[in-house]
Order: structure tokens, then C-alpha cells, then sequence
């Protein structure tokens, strides 16, 4: 009986992820996992547009893992993937250098972030305005 009772429940929590999380996936651009679940993949893209057309210097860490120093051209783009821990508590920490300035920011979702002089900016999934932040410093 108890070996039933447990197909079951495995069985309808397999039913749950496949027809009602993993078709939400279908839904524009927008990630079925992107804050529903632990352990969810990100996706972070770090665009230089500065107007000054200087090299950005970027170094992402988080806890756990340091990405890294990454000289972007303008134009150029850096990216990279993780996935949210248990707590949903993930959070890289971004400084960024160009000629004069160095600021720092928390990148902390999936996003595609233009870096201007004023600010970061994060572009929005439907095309409209970017919206913009302060610098943490």
C-alpha cells in the first residue's frame, strides 16, 4: 500500500511540473523558473555604452565565486549564467571602471544591463524604456 501511495504522489508532482510550471515557459521571453523556484538559472548581460566610447572594466563576484576581470569594448558585451540557492538570496556585486570613475552595483536577476556614466540601466523584456539606477557607490 505505502509503495502505491508513493508512486502516486511522485507521479503528481511530475504531472505538476510538466503541465503547469514547464508551459509557462511559453509565455514571451520571460523564464518559467525566473524567481518561481530554487535553484532557478539566470542569465546576466552587461553591455558597455559608455559615450565616452572608453573600454569598461567589470569584476562580478558573488560569495562563492569570483568571475573575474573582463575588459568589454564599447559596444562589446559580457555575460554570464548562475542559479539562485536555496534561500533566493544569490546577488553578484558588479564594480566598473572607465577612465576617472569606478562604481559598483548589485546585478541580481536576469537582465540584459546597458552601463551608462549616470547609470546602470536594465532593458525591459517588451522594448519600452529602460529603466535606470542609482550606483551603489
Amino acid at each position: 500500500m505505502a509503495s502505491s501511495t508513493n508512486n502516486y504522489f511522485t507521479k503528481s508532482v511530475l504531472f505538476s511540473y510538466l503541465f503547469i510550471l514547464k508551459p509557462s515557459s511559453s509565455f514571451g521571453n520571460h523564464s518559467s523558473t525566473d524567481g518561481l523556484l530554487p535553484f532557478a538559472p539566470k542569465h546576466v548581460v552587461i553591455i558597455n555604452k559608455l559615450t565616452t566610447n572608453a573600454t569598461l572594466v567589470a569584476h562580478c563576484t558573488n560569495k562563492e565565486k569570483d568571475l573575474g576581470v573582463k575588459e568589454i569594448a564599447p559596444g562589446a558585451s559580457f555575460d554570464f549564467k548562475f542559479h539562485v540557492n536555496l534561500r533566493k538570496t544569490t546577488t553578484y556585486t558588479c564594480s566598473f571602471e572607465w577612465p576617472g570613475n569606478k562604481v559598483t552595483f548589485d546585478i541580481f536577476r536576469e537582465c540584459i544591463w546597458y552601463i551608462y556614466e549616470p547609470a546602470p540601466c536594465r532593458a525591459k523584456r517588451d522594448g519600452g524604456a529602460s529603466i535606470c539606477f542609482d550606483w551603489n557607490s
